[in-house]
C-alpha cells in the first residue's frame, strides 16, 4: 500500500505537467481544426527559458525563493507566448485558407526548426539547476523502511495544475475571449460576419496556449532539475495523446487524458518494465480508440446538412 500510495502521488504530478500541455494542442485544434505539432517544443523553449532566468537571478542575488519563482514563471511564460504568437503568424496564418496538409506540415517543419534552433544556442548536452530551488516535504506514512513522502513542489505543481484549469475553464465559459474562441469553433466565416476579429482570437489562443506549456516547462524544469533540446518532441507525443484520449478539443479531457498517461507510465514502470511505458500508455490508447474513437469525453461532430 505505501508503495502504490507513492506512486500514485508521482503518476498525479507527472500526469499535471501533460495535462496543460495537452490543453494547449485541444485549444488550437477546437478553434482551427489542426494539430500545432510545434507545441511539445514550445513547451521545450519554456523550460529554457525558466532554467535561463533561474540562473540570471542567482548571477544578481536573488535567492528568496518565492520571489524568485514568480519572476520566472512572469518572463518565462511572457518570453514563451511570444514564440507561441510567432508560430502562429509563421506557420499557420499564411496557410489558414489551404488544404489541412499545408499546415500540418508546415507545423511539422516549425518543430524541427525550434529542436535544432535550441541545439545551436544551448548545445546537446542537459542542462542542469542545481542546487533545487524548492526542497522538502511532508513523510505521509512509513513501513518495513519505505518511507510515502509527499514533496513541496509536488503540492506546489499540483495546485498549480488545478488552478490553472479551473481559471482557463472559467475563462472559456465566461468571458467574452471564450465566447469568441467558441463562436470561431462552431462557424469562422460566420463568426467573421458578427464582428469577431479572427486573426486576434486565433493569435490569443496560440499565445494562451504558449503561457501552459511554459507554466509545463518550468513546473518540469523544478522537478527533474535538468533539461535538454529533445525534450520537447517526446512530451509533446505523450501530450497530444492525452489530448486524443480525453477526447481532442475538450479542456477537462485533456487534462483527463495527461493524468491518465501519466499514472500509467508511473505504474507500469513501478510494477513492470520502464522500457515499455510508453508501449502501455499507447496500448491503452489504441483501445479506448477502437471502442470510444473521439474519446473519453469527446463529442462526435454533427454536421447539419
Amino acid at each position: 500500500m505505501e508503495y502504490f500510495l507513492q506512486q500514485l502521488i508521482n503518476g498525479l504530478t507527472l500526469g499535471g505537467v501533460y495535462g496543460l500541455i495537452a490543453i494547449g494542442y485541444t485549444m488550437v485544434y477546437g478553434i482551427i481544426g489542426m494539430i500545432n505539432f510545434a507545441h511539445g517544443d514550445i513547451y521545450m523553449i519554456g523550460a529554457f527559458n525558466a532554467l535561463i532566468c533561474f540562473l540570471v537571478l542567482g548571477y544578481l542575488g536573488i535567492t528568496w525563493v518565492p520571489l524568485a519563482i514568480l519572476i520566472v514563471l512572469i518572463v518565462a511564460v511572457a518570453l514563451t507566448a511570444v514564440y507561441g504568437w510567432t508560430v502562429e503568424r509563421i506557420a499557420y496564418r499564411p496557410l489558414r485558407g489551404s488544404t489541412r496538409l499545408a499546415p500540418l506540415i508546415s507545423a511539422i517543419g516549425m518543430s524541427i526548426f525550434l529542436q535544432n534552433f535550441v541545439l545551436l544556442l544551448q548545445g546537446a548536452r542537459g542542462k542542469p539547476l542545481t542546487p533545487p530551488p524548492i526542497s522538502g516535504g511532508f513523510t505521509l506514512m512509513e513501513a518495513d523502511g519505505f518511507t510515502v513522502e509527499l514533496s513541496y513542489l509536488q503540492i506546489t505543481i499540483m495546485l498549480i495544475t488545478v488552478a490553472l484549469m479551473f481559471g482557463f475553464t472559467m475563462l472559456i465559459t465566461k468571458t467574452s475571449l471564450g465566447r469568441q474562441q467558441r463562436a470561431c469553433e462552431q462557424d469562422m466565416k460566420m463568426a467573421s460576419l458578427l464582428g469577431v476579429n479572427i486573426n486576434r482570437t486565433i493569435a490569443t489562443t496560440f499565445i494562451i496556449g504558449a503561457a501552459l506549456a511554459a507554466v509545463a516547462g518550468l513546473m518540469v524544469t523544478l522537478y527533474y532539475g535538468v533539461i535538454d533540446f529533445y525534450i520537447g518532441f517526446v512530451a509533446g507525443i505523450k501530450a497530444f495523446t492525452a489530448a486524443v484520449l480525453g477526447g481532442i478539443g475538450s479542456m477537462p479531457g485533456a487534462m483527463l487524458g495527461g493524468l491518465l498517461i501519466g499514472l500509467i507510465e508511473v505504474f507500469w514502470s513501478a510494477y513492470f518494465t520502464v522500457e515499455y511505458k510508453d508501449v502501455a500508455a499507447f496500448t491503452v490508447l489504441v483501445m479506448v480508440l477502437i471502442f470510444r474513437p473521439t474519446g473519453l469525453l469527446g463529442r462526435p461532430e454533427i454536421e447539419k446538412v
